[in-house]
C-alpha cells in the first residue's frame, strides 16, 4: 500500500487529506493516514463539516460544553468545535510543518461562502479566525470569485497564510498567483517578512462532470487535466520568472498548486484517475480517503504531469469543437460551488442549531 503513495511522494508531490471528522481523529485514523499513506496534511470544507457534526452525536459533548460556557450563536459553535478537531489535526502535522519550515504541514478552516462576494468581510474574519485559534501551521480558506481574489491580496498582505478554492481555469490561477506576488511585494516594500504560506486550489474532476455529457465518449475525463496541465504550466512559468526569483531571494515561500475534486465522478474511469495522472513536482493533491486508498492499492504513475501548454491546447481545442466554452464553463462552476458551500453552511447552522435546542 505505502509503495504506491510513496510514487508520489517521491515525484516531489504532497498529499493532504480532503476529510476531517471526530472520530477520525480519536481513532487513531488520521495518524495511519499520515504514517501509512504519507499525508501531511488536511483540509476541510462546509460540506465536510456538515456532514461529520450535524449526522453523528459525536460532537454533542463538546456543545453541551461551550453552551454552558456561554456560547451560543450556531457559528461560532461551529467554529469552536471545529477548531478542537483541527488542534488535534494541527498537533499531528505540526513535526513536518517544522521540519519543512513551514511549507507543508497545514490543515484549513474556510470562512462562511455567503462571504464569497463580500471582500472586507472575508479578510475581517481570516484575520479574526488566525488571532483565535493558536496554532501556527493553520491556513483559512477563502473563495476564488473576483471579491474573493481581493480578500485574499489583502489577507496575505496582513501576514495571513491562505488557500483559494474553487479555480476552475488557468486564467482563474493566474489572477490569485498574481494577487499572492502583489501582496508579497506589498509586504517587501513594507520591510515585513514574506514567509506567508499561500494555496492555490485548481478544482479537476468536477470540470468533467459538468463538460462530459457535452462530449463524444473519447473525451470523457479529458478537460478536467488539459486545465489542470494549462494551470501547470502557468505555475511553472510563474516559478522561473524574474518576478518570482526576486520575491524568492527574500525569502517568500513558493505559492503551493493544488489538485482539488480528485475523486472520480464517473463510473467508467478507474478510482485513481486523477491522482494518477495529475503527479508533479511542487504541487498537493488534496484526496478523500476513499480515493487515497484505492490509489495505494491500484494506482501507478506512468508519467508525470508535464508543463506543456501546447498539448493541453489541443485538449481543450477538442472540446472547444464541440461546443463547450471553457471560460464561460469555469465561470459558471466557481458560482456554483459558492452557491452549494454557501447553502451547505447554512445547512450546518441550522442542524446545529436544531441539535442545540433539543439538548
Amino acid at each position: 500500500m505505502v509503495n504506491a503513495v510513496s510514487r508520489l511522494r517521491a515525484a516531489g508531490q504532497s498529499i493532504w487529506l480532503d476529510s476531517i471528522s471526530r472520530i477520525m481523529v480519536t481513532s487513531g485514523t488520521l495518524a495511519r493516514y499520515a504514517s501509512e499513506l504519507m499525508v501531511t496534511g488536511l483540509t476541510s470544507n462546509p460540506t465536510i463539516l456538515g456532514h461529520a457534526m450535524a449526522a453523528s452525536h459525536d460532537y454533542d459533548e463538546s456543545l453541551r460544553r461551550l453552551v454552558a460556557g456561554g456560547i451560543s450563536e450556531p457559528q461560532d459553535l461551529v467554529y469552536a468545535v471545529a477548531f478542537e478537531d483541527l488542534a488535534a489535526a494541527a498537533s499531528l502535522f505540526r513535526p513536518v510543518w517544522e521540519d519543512t519550515r513551514g511549507a507543508d504541514g497545514y490543515v484549513f478552516i474556510e470562512v462562511p461562502a455567503d462571504l464569497a462576494y463580500d471582500a472586507p468581510r472575508t479578510a475581517a474574519l481570516a484575520g479574526r479566525l488566525q488571532e483565535e485559534v493558536g496554532f501556527p501551521n493553520l491556513l483559512v480558506k477563502i473563495p476564488g470569485t473576483p471579491q474573493g481574489l481581493v480578500a485574499m491580496e489583502e489577507t496575505v498582505a496582513a501576514g495571513i497564510g491562505v488557500n483559494v478554492t474553487l479555480l476552475f481555469s488557468d486564467a482563474q490561477y493566474i489572477a490569485i498567483a498574481e494577487a499572492n506576488q502583489r501582496a508579497l511585494e506589498r509586504r517587501l516594500d513594507a520591510g515585513k517578512d514574506l514567509g506567508v504560506p499561500s494555496v492555490a486550489s485548481v478544482f479537476v474532476s468536477r470540470r468533467d462532470k459538468a463538460a462530459d455529457p457535452m462530449l463524444p465518449a473519447h473525451l470523457y475525463g479529458t478537460l478536467g487535466l488539459a486545465m489542470a496541465k494549462k494551470a501547470y504550466s502557468c505555475y511553472r512559468g510563474l516559478l522561473s520568472g524574474e518576478r518570482w526569483a526576486g520575491l524568492a531571494e527574500a525569502g517568500a515561500l513558493p505559492q503551493w498548486l493544488l489538485w482539488a475534486s480528485t475523486s472520480v465522478k464517473d463510473p467508467r474511469l478507474s478510482g485513481s484517475y486523477y491522482v494518477a495522472n495529475l503527479v508533479a513536482p511542487g504541487t498537493v493533491d488534496t484526496a478523500a480517503g476513499k480515493t487515497l486508498l484505492a490509489f495505494a492499492e491500484h494506482g501507478n504513475v506512468e508519467a508525470l504531469l508535464e508543463a506543456d501548454a501546447e498539448a493541453a491546447e489541443a485538449q481543450v481545442a477538442a472540446a472547444v469543437a464541440e461546443g463547450v466554452d471553457p471560460d464561460a464553463l469555469a465561470e459558471l462552476l466557481q458560482r456554483q460551488g459558492a452557491r452549494a458551500f454557501s447553502a451547505d453552511w447554512a445547512g450546518l447552522l441550522d442542524a446545529i442549531e436544531a441539535k442545540v435546542a433539543r439538548m
